[in-house]
């Protein structure tokens, strides 16, 4: 692949322009304009609708290894930012089919239609298959996605601007995504001809901060007995304890963990020093690992995917997850004191830690998925057990997977 390459498409109305000067060409679909991001690809069958409002793929363009995309409509209950009006940060996608109209029974809204109304760029007609070899060889690539309905754009401007985009390393994107006022939560998971449930009275009392959460997590923690309340990602300690609470839950997000660690990562050594349970996902994992000193990197291509194989050195099992991150917690940083529990089979990089002899771990994949396996539903298990412990109540097994 050369900078003078053109992948084409007819009739074209769309770009992205890649970094290194790749033009590739394809048909626009949701919103007009342009936007800078990171594009990377996500290798999940199914879930799209949950992995476009995932507020960790702020700042990223999706392209999807599977082909057909948009085939089953979007609804409402598939969303997974909090904030179901707002945009969760994802700046474009891209789709190799073009989108059909909707063939599922649950379908509310024409997948071209919720793209516009989120304001989310979007192109088909793409050989998906060799843009994803392009990344996979080169890393993941910054870019500019376009879409103009007439068919023109400056080329030259376009790569100009997709060479100019500093990237994610050292930008902060949690405050973008977080809430920006404390709230309670007391949905459940989503069943079969009853839809969500409400179970407003949790044994529990758990702050979760809001580093990007998805609507999943905190229904597992509703699920495992859970009395949720959220706090933004620029919650002190001092904000997390004043609640009292039994424990404290690290959510997922966007962006450079170093650079939302400025003010996380004080607030985090806080709360492990109260002697609180903590538990940690995605970069609640890699920003808990920079508060007892451990180090982060950027990944070549980073884990996007629901079917990613990790082996939990705790129970000995080997589980398939759900991942979404293009930074990793580098293993050989961590310090004495801190285990490493999870390995992913694929690379063999960090996928989990705790703390030796206190009540903290962390994950670096996402044990809710939506999309996604349940294998790890026990996570939400292993978390209430710590409170149980804590109150000097009897733990319950965690091969009773489901909370």
């Amino acid at each position: 692949m050369t900078t003078a390459d053109v992948w084409s498409a007819t009739p074209t109305t769309a770009v992205l322009v890649l970094a290194d000067g790749t033009v590739i060409e394809g048909q626009g679909l949701g919103a007009t304009g342009q936007a800078c991001a990171e594009v990377c690809f996500n290798t999940a069958l199914t879930g799209y609708e949950e992995i476009l409002t995932d507020p960790s793929y702020a700042g990223q363009i999706v392209t999807f290894t599977f082909p057909h995309i948009g085939n089953v409509g979007t609804n409402d209950e598939d969303v997974e930012t909090v904030n179901m009006a707002s945009a969760s940060g994802v700046r474009g996608v891209v789709v190799k089919a073009d989108i059909t109209d909707p063939s599922n029974y649950r379908s509310a809204r024409h997948f071209d239609a919720w793209l516009k109304a989120r304001g989310i760029i979007g192109m088909s007609g793409v050989d998906t298959r060799a843009l994803t070899a392009l990344l996979r060889e080169k890393g993941a690539a910054n870019a500019v996605i376009a879409h103009s309905p007439d068919g023109q754009f400056d080329i030259d401007a376009l790569k100009q601007a997709a060479a100019a985009w500093p990237g994610l390393v050292g930008m902060d994107l949690a405050k973008d995504v977080s809430a920006t006022q404390s709230y309670g939560w007391s949905q459940t998971s989503w069943r079969w001809e009853q839809g969500y449930g409400e179970k407003p009275d949790g044994v529990f009392k758990v702050v979760a901060i809001d580093y990007g959460i998805k609507r999943n997590i905190l229904r597992l923690l509703t699920d495992a007995g859970c009395d949720v309340t959220v706090l933004p990602a620029t919650a002190t300690a001092e904000d997390v304890l004043s609640r009292n609470p039994d424990g404290v839950f690290l959510s997922n997000g966007p962006g450079d963990p170093e650079a939302t660690g400025e003010y996380a990562v004080p607030a985090i050594r806080g709360i492990v020093e109260s002697g609180l349970p903590v538990f940690g996902i995605c970069l609640g994992h890699q920003m808990l690992a920079l508060a007892v000193n451990g180090k982060t990197t950027k990944m070549h291509q980073g884990h996007h995917g629901a079917n990613h194989p990790v082996f939990d050195r705790t129970t000995g099992k080997v589980e398939i997850t759900s991942m979404n991150h293009g930074f990793a917690v580098d293993a050989k940083s961590l310090p004495e004191g801190v285990e490493e529990t999870h390995v992913s089979l694929f690379d063999g990089s960090n996928c989990g830690l705790r703390l030796v002899g206190k009540p903290v771990f962390s994950v670096q994949y996402h044990p809710e998925a939506s999309p996604g396996p349940r294998d790890s539903h026990y996570l939400f298990r292993r978390f209430t057990n710590l409170m149980r412990e804590r109150k000097g109540e009897t733990v319950i097994p965690e091969k009773d997977a489901a909370a």
